[in-house]
This record gives C-alpha cells, sequence and structure tokens, in this order.
C-alpha cells in the first residue's frame, strides 16, 4: 500500500513543499529513503522505529521506501520524523487514509515517541498554510504567530495516533499570547544598557543618536576602556520597533537560523548581533553545504550589526560585507542552487587605532608608523565608504568618571529620533541612509551657505563626490534633528566633523 502525507522542508528563509510518499510491500524487512536525504533524514528510520515501538504501536516486518519528493530537491532536518512515522502507519494499515485527508505533518520524533519542535517551524508553517497542520505542543506558538492557517498538536505520538483515530480529543492551542516580544539580542535584554552610564564622549553620544536616527552605519576608534562596546550596546534601545513587515522578515530569519524566536512569537524589538571577530565569511555571510543557514548579516536584519575589535576580522570577512549593505540582501550561491536572504541593518564597528590599542600615545603606545599604517590598512577604501559616520572616541577625563555629571538617558535620547525618524518616513519613506541621487536632492534641500560651504569643501579637495553625498545624507538627518526642513551651514558643518575620515585609523582625527 501507498501512503502520501504533505509537509515541507527548509530553503533557506523559505520553506519548500515535500510530499512523503511510504510504500510497504512484501519482501525482505528493510527500510530506505530515497529523494535526496540528508543524514538527519536518512537516520529517521532508526528515530522512527525506536518512537512506534515506545508508543506501542507495530512496527511492520515488510519491505519499506520512504520517497521524498520532489526527489530534485534536497532535503534536510529532523522535521520529516512525523510525516514519515504517519505515513508508515497509513500504508501499514494501521491508520485509515481518511483520517489524514487535508492535513500535513512537520516535527521531530524522540526515542520515546515524543515530539520535539523542528527548526523553522514558522517558515514550514507559511508553506503549509493551505493544510490543517499538525506540530508538536511546543512549536504552536511560532506556527501560528504569522497567521498562517489551522493548527492542531499533540505532545506524543502515541496521543496523535489517538486523535486521528478519533479517540481523544486535539490538544487546544494556547490562546493566551503576548503580541510580541524582544529580539534575541546575543545576551544582551532590552534595557540593559543605558546611555546615562556613558560619561563624556559628546561627540560619540552625537554620533550614535545620528545613526540611530537616519539608519547610518558607524565606525568608531579608540583606545581600550573609551567606552565604545557600551556606546553601541545602548543603540538597539534608540531605535523604535520593527514594523510589521520587517518583523516577520526578522522572526522568519531566527526562524530558519533556529536561534528561537520570543515568547510572544513575534520579534518586534531591533535584533542586536555582536560576532566574534573569528567568525568564518559563510558564519557571516549565510550559506552551507547541506544546510543554507542565515548569517550574522541576516539575524540583525532590521537592527544593529556590531563588529567590535573590527581590525581584528580577516579582510574577507569585512569585503564580504560590502555588497548586502549596499543591497539590503544577500545571494547566496551553492553548485545546488542559491538562496536570498534579507539583510538590512546598522552596521557599527569598534577598533583601537593600532595594534597595541593606545594609538601613539608618547610613552604608551609600542608601535611604529608602519604597523599603525598596515593595521588601518585591513580595512579597505571600498568597505569605509560604506560608513557614514566615523568619530574618534578617547578615554574620558578623571573629572568625568569620578562625580562627572551623568549624560542623557536613553529614553530622553530615543524621543528625539523617534520623532526625527517620524518625519524622515512622513517625508520620502525611508531613512535618510537610503537617500541617493535625485531623491537626495529633492528631500534635503540645501541653503545657500549650506551650498556654499560643501563647494569650499570640493574645490579644495578635501571632499569627494561619494563624500559629498553622505556629508548631504547626515545633515540631512542633523536637520530633522532640530525640526528643520532645509539644510543649513550649521548642519553641514557638524556633517563634515562626523563624516568617515580615514586619518582617524592612524591616530590623527579630532577626537573632539
Amino acid at each position: 500500500m501507498i501512503a502520501a502525507i504533505p509537509s515541507a522542508v527548509l530553503i533557506g528563509v523559505d520553506g519548500k513543499l515535500v510530499s512523503v510518499e511510504v510504500h510497504v510491500s512484501n519482501g525482505l524487512p528493510g527500510f530506505t529513503v530515497v529523494g535526496l536525504p540528508d543524514a538527519a533524514v536518512r537516520e529517521s528510520r532508526d528515530r522512527v522505529r525506536a518512537a512506534l515501538l515506545s508508543s506501542g504501536l507495530p512496527w511492520p516486518l515488510r519491505r519499506v521506501t520512504v520517497n521524498l519528493a520532489p526527489s530534485g530537491v534536497r532535503k534536510g532536518g529532523a522535521g520529516l520524523d512525523l510525516p514519515i512515522a504517519v505515513g508508515l502507519l497509513v500504508a501499514s494499515g494501521e491508520l485509515d487514509p481518511d483520517s489524514v485527508a487535508g492535513m500535513a505533518f512537520v516535527g521531530e520524533l524522540g526515542l520515546d515517541g515524543s515530539l520535539r519542535g523542528p527548526t523553522g517551524v514558522l517558515v514550514l508553517a507559511e508553506a503549509l498554510r493551505d493544510r490543517l497542520l499538525v506540530v508538536p505542543e511546543v512549536s504552536v506558538a511560532e506556527a501560528t504567530v504569522g497567521g498562517t492557517g489551522r493548527v492542531c498538536s499533540a505532545p506524543t505520538l502515541r496521543r496523535l495516533v489517538d486523535c486521528l483515530a478519533g479517540r481523544r480529543a486535539w490538544v487546544a492551542p494556547r490562546s493566551e499570547r503576548h503580541p510580541g516580544g524582544s529580539a534575541a539580542t546575543d545576551g544582551v535584554p532590552a534595557g540593559a544598557h543605558d546611555l546615562a552610564e556613558v560619561r563624556g564622549q559628546r561627540l560619540a553620544r552625537r554620533a550614535l543618536e545620528v545613526a540611530a536616527t537616519g539608519g547610518h552605519h558607524l565606525l568608531m576608534v579608540g583606545p581600550p576602556g573609551a567606552g565604545k562596546t557600551l556606546l553601541a550596546r545602548c543603540l538597539p534601545d534608540l531605535l523604535p520597533e520593527l514594523e510589521r513587515s520587517t518583523s516577520l522578515e526578522a522572526t522568519r530569519i531566527h526562524s530558519a537560523a533556529g536561534v528561537g524566536v520570543p515568547v510572544g512569537g513575534l520579534v518586534t524589538r531591533p535584533p542586536f548581533r555582536s560576532p566574534h571577530h573569528g567568525a568564518s565569511a559563510v558564519a557571516m555571510i549565510g550559506g552551507g553545504t547541506t544546510w543554507m543557514r542565515p548569517g550574522e548579516i541576516s539575524l540583525a536584519h532590521g537592527g544593529v550589526l556590531f563588529l567590535d575589535e573590527m581590525g581584528e576580522f580577516p579582510v574577507a570577512v569585512l569585503d564580504a560585507l560590502r555588497q548586502p549593505l549596499e543591497d539590503g540582501r544577500v545571494v547566496v550561491s551553492r553548485a545546488r542552487g542559491s538562496t536570498t536572504f534579507p539583510a538590512r541593518f546598522v552596521l557599527v564597528g569598534a577598533m583601537n587605532p593600532c595594534p597595541c590599542g593606545e594609538g601613539g600615545a608618547p610613552g604608551r603606545c609600542r608601535c611604529g608608523d608602519a604597523a599603525r599604517q598596515r593595521y588601518a590598512r585591513r580595512l579597505s577604501a571600498p568597505l569605509l565608504d560604506r560608513f557614514d559616520l566615523a568619530v574618534r572616541v578617547d578615554r574620558p577625563d578623571v573629572d568625568q568618571l569620578i562625580g562627572g555629571p551623568p549624560g542623557e538617558s536613553t529614553a530622553t535620547v530615543a524621543g528625539r529620533v523617534a520623532r526625527a525618524r517620524s518625519l524622515a518616513l512622513e517625508r520620502q519613506g525611508t531613512p535618510n541612509a537610503g537617500l541617493t541621487g535625485a531623491r537626495l536632492d529633492r528631500h534635503a534641500p540645501l541653503s545657500d551657505d549650506a551650498a556654499t560651504l560643501l563647494e569650499l569643501e570640493l574645490r579644495s579637495g578635501a571632499l569627494t563626490a561619494r563624500g559629498l553625498h553622505r556629508v548631504h545624507r547626515i545633515a540631512r538627518t542633523l536637520a530633522d534633528l532640530e525640526g528643520h526642513r532645509a539644510v543649513v551651514a550649521a548642519h553641514v558643518g557638524e556633517a563634515l566633523l562626523l563624516r568617515c575620515r580615514r586619518e582617524l585609523l592612524l591616530g590623527e582625527g579630532d577626537g573632539r
């Protein structure tokens, strides 16, 4: 007898429909899985057998062939355990085929017959939205997050079979769910750091506020202990909650990557990702061999990607960020196909000015000029071009650290950021960092004195054409923070101070 059970597998951050076809026939006992299964799917034979026997269900001593259609698509993960087990019970006559009509199954089996949640349940549920989906009890909240369709569950295989046979009722989905939740943040919960903790650093605080308002990428250069990491970890709390579309995209990415989703189901707060400088290009960008996993830049979608000790990252990993920073997505291609991951985030980099960290300070720095220049070259010019903002972050004075007044709180600065961002979104529908070409001229008109100042910078050779657009965008953000429609000379002057300059990496920048 043949049974066909609908299910789905992960392909990047998308779900691919799979028909699990099970054929039970006479012959020598055996169990074969075909249709490009990976190691996890091939090992399902042992999990399914143990789960059936532990649940008091028969294991057929006959020839069993499982085909995963379409056969030309690679299938991976343990989420096919449950549809294989259900298909086996139907094909061997233990379950009525009508009892599974119009249903789809996703789940991993434990050896004791328990049902466990697989990776990417949200994405798989979206692919199976037209059917009644059966998932493990622990996966119900995630499966229903996007309102994708009807979902029911069971805690064990035995309970599932009894429900299908009509002997017991389905487990009622929990309805008391919160509407949203915080993003996965590398162990940094929302509100864990406050800008009031930062003493001094007037220029760096201003740059952080501008980065949050306009979505500008920010580079901070300074010695160890100056406060670069603390500033970066305050940035997510300056950003507003994610829009509905971005929230759904971020939740799908986190689900597909297996990093988990919040209790409420949706990622509503901007994610914060801070990978170690030993991360590989695949870990940063995404990909893999049998499983196309989203990388760190996609896990930061809608939020902040913080690269601490940026000068210690491999040059190839840093240069791989250039295209995603421009396009807001990354296309990962492999021999078996390609997939596209969303990757729109605010990049914050922090690095020392030299290998020892002291940046040429007399009596403290152990690096020569050649060593500092070689260290600075780890960030290529094309990558530096992606940073709108770059500031020198020096250690605060003793008077500021001891007994000095606290700075403005995160809540105060976040209020200004929210007002300025709303002005930009009402005006142009996108943060200022996304303005280019004609849209920049239309939405960021320059006053006469501002245009004259920019012209002087261009004629002196201090500003290139690319730098002109960068300064123009920053000035537009500064004007929004002050509620001005036009960009005036004061905004351009401050933008020139905050713009990314390569001399900062050599310890020659203005640290005011």
